[in-house]
């Protein structure tokens, strides 16, 4: 526990987020926009690199015209856009709202899921030092050791802890793998995925790559946990028996015999209980992904249509930001927020700065509440 949160993986998770924040941030702040303006432009595009592709930050795509259909855009210009109204105090208040009940989601499944050994309290302070955890641990490993730690320490045994965090990691996954179709069959290609400069496909690269990681991942853990509880120890077993993988063969024993616990303790649960747990899931992410949609909506008009465009682009975020080697996903979100929401009609400028509104609201309080608590729950379980 010591080693899992120690002050400076605090102190580098948030360092790391607000420097590629500021950094972006920065970085719009110095690139001159030309915006389509057909009443009042003042230049013409004119494809200088010939690549068929009109590009907004490219000064030399544009010349002065007095029968223009673009404009300069001005760091003045894009201020002006940021403004506080009652309307965007609003919904800013609405995504703090949506944050709490995706908090209050996952406190009713953690409920759930321990057959409410677990109370109120106790759920919040499990859930807050497990995201606490998840914060300043890289996206691809999670906090998934210290909840079953955190989950020990509240009485619950051994083996349901370890049965809990693994069908916890399954409801998650599964939530994005069986979402994704659905959001492709909606939603096409070129609009999930916006542009097509290198930043852009990279996240394209990337999103497969995680979706592909899930999916396979979800697969092995619904067989060994409903249809062949000994299938991941038989595999771990042969793949950890490669030379190079031999010194890690006792820590995969232990995952296989782990799944094999909770194949045992979940199999007996009836279908009311996957239904509540598969509720609270969805309840929980979907309010997490109506934070950006309040965000956005704070300072930029979007209909109903860019409401749904935003949700599902948000899908292409997080599976990305789950497999991210850094703490929090730190970097990798703010990056991939500003790629992903292009087109919804706000500069790149203006993205970077709701990016930063973003993660001081869905990020950055985890560690802020988790350091606060953390000491407090830790001297209550030694005394």
């Amino acid at each position: 526990m010591q080693k899992s949160f120690q002050t400076w993986k605090i102190v580098l998770a948030v360092v790391l987020g607000l420097s590629v924040a500021f950094f972006m941030l920065y970085k719009s702040l110095s690139e001159t926009y030309f915006i389509e303006d057909v009443t009042n432009g003042t230049h013409t595009w004119i494809d200088a690199n010939n690549n068929g592709k009109i590009d907004q930050s490219d000064a030399l795509e544009f010349i002065p015209s007095h029968q223009g259909n673009y404009k300069q855009q001005q760091l003045s210009d894009v201020i002006k856009e940021i403004s506080w109204t009652t309307q965007s105090i609003f919904w800013i208040l609405l995504s703090i709202l949506f944050m709490a009940g995706r908090d209050a989601a996952f406190m009713w499944r953690i409920r759930v899921l321990s057959k409410r050994d677990l109370s109120w309290k106790q759920s919040f302070y499990v859930i807050m030092i497990w995201e606490f955890a998840s914060a300043l641990a890289p996206g691809v490993a999670g906090g998934t050791a210290v909840a079953m730690f955190i989950l020990n320490k509240e009485k619950i045994e051994l083996g349901r802890s370890t049965a809990i965090t693994i069908v916890t990691a399954f409801m998650d996954n599964l939530f994005f793998v069986a979402t994704i179709p659905i959001v492709f069959l909606l939603v096409d290609t070129s609009t999930l995925f916006p542009s097509e400069d290198i930043g852009t496909t990279s996240i394209k690269y990337l999103f497969w790559m995680a979706y592909g990681f899930k999916l396979t991942l979800d697969i092995i853990l619904a067989i060994s946990i409903f249809v062949y509880p000994k299938f991941i120890q038989k595999l771990l077993s042969l793949i950890f028996r490669v030379p190079f993988l031999n010194k890690w063969k006792d820590a995969a024993e232990k995952v296989g015999a782990n799944i094999v616990i909770t194949s045992k303790i979940m199999r007996k649960e009836k279908l009311k209980f996957w239904l509540e747990v598969l509720a609270s899931t969805w309840v929980s992410w979907i309010s997490r992904y109506l934070v950006i949609n309040c965000i956005i909506a704070a300072f930029i008009h979007i209909d109903f249509g860019q409401h749904i465009i935003v949700l599902c682009r948000q899908l292409m975020l997080w599976i990305i930001m789950m497999v991210s080697p850094t703490p929090g996903g730190s970097g990798v979100a703010e990056f991939a927020f500003g790629k992903l929401m292009i087109g919804i009609g706000a500069s790149s400028l203006l993205l970077s700065g709701l990016a930063i509104i973003w993660r001081l609201i869905a990020y950055f309080p985890y560690l802020f509440i988790g350091a606060i608590i953390l000491p407090k729950w830790l001297k209550g379980k030694q005394e």
